[in-house]
């Protein structure tokens, strides 16, 4: 697997009412936008998908549901019954490890799916919380694979949704297991900054979301080797760091870091 490759891959059956019984109203609204005529369409399960076909995907959407910065979307054991995509805010998913610390697997932001880690089980393995004031469109998995049985692109799609996350799950692996802190960083960086471009905004100036440690948590790596990272980057001239806002300086310099050949 090419370091190219990695930086794109580390790149989210019951009544769906069960699973909102205990929301507030405040926090569940009708959907307004469908799938058709959303800006994130061609980054969400629409992707790829025309005419009749989309309009059959705007059944699927009955409600958004808005979670607060800090809340939970689901948590470790909840009982599965829908996946969400992520319209605005973001988030992150973790663990709690058996000493009680909060292991970060992956962070989503909008266009991405949360909630596929319920699907073998019938419970969610994650807990999902948003870094953010954040909303997502809850899709009902059964009736998801209800309509992808009569929109055969739509089951493709979910397919390589699925698939991602495991070819995701692998980079992170290979991340942790073969690269040292300084490319973890910056493979972190340059993954950020293309998801970020792919939305329609700026490839090298964004704002993070997640803390130092929620990074570190994520890499494999302490709190104090992220900060001192980040500082090293900024005395190299490669990314201007103040607090959470991130400029990348010198995109060239930080793929030469992790040896890759320059096209």
């Amino acid at each position: 697997m090419t370091t190219a490759a990695l930086i794109r891959q580390i790149t989210p059956i019951r009544n769906p009412t069960t699973a909102l019984a205990n929301i507030g109203a405040r926090d569940i609204a009708r959907c307004p936008t469908h799938c058709s005529n959303c800006n994130l369409r061609e980054l969400c399960l629409p992707c790829g998908l025309t005419g009749n076909d989309v309009a059959r995907i705007d059944e699927l959407v009955y409600t958004r549901r808005r979670v607060k910065r800090g809340e939970s979307l689901y948590r470790v054991g909840d009982k599965f019954s829908s996946i969400y995509a992520v319209r605005s805010g973001f988030f992150k998913s973790c663990v709690i490890l058996e000493d009680g610390r909060d292991q970060v697997t992956g962070f989503c932001m909008p266009g991405e799916i949360l909630g596929m880690d319920g699907i073998g089980t019938e419970e969610h393995n994650l807990n999902a919380i948003a870094l953010e004031d954040s909303e997502v469109c809850v899709i009902p998995f059964a009736r998801l694979e209800e309509v992808s049985t009569l929109v055969p692109g739509l089951q493709r799609q979910v397919h390589k949704v699925m698939s991602r996350e495991i070819v995701r799950d692998q980079g992170v692996m290979m991340l942790l297991g073969s690269m040292r802190a300084e490319e973890r960083v910056a493979v972190f960086l340059l993954n950020l900054s293309q998801r970020f471009v792919a939305r329609g905004y700026s490839p090298s100036e964004f704002h993070l979301r997640m803390t130092r440690e929620e990074i570190g948590s994520y890499l494999g790596l302490k709190l104090e080797t992220v900060s001192r990272i980040f500082s090293r980057f900024q005395e190299e001239d490669l990314v201007a760091v103040q607090q959470k806002h991130i400029r990348i300086l010198d995109v060239a310099g930080l793929k030469k870091l992790m040896g890759q050949k320059l096209n």
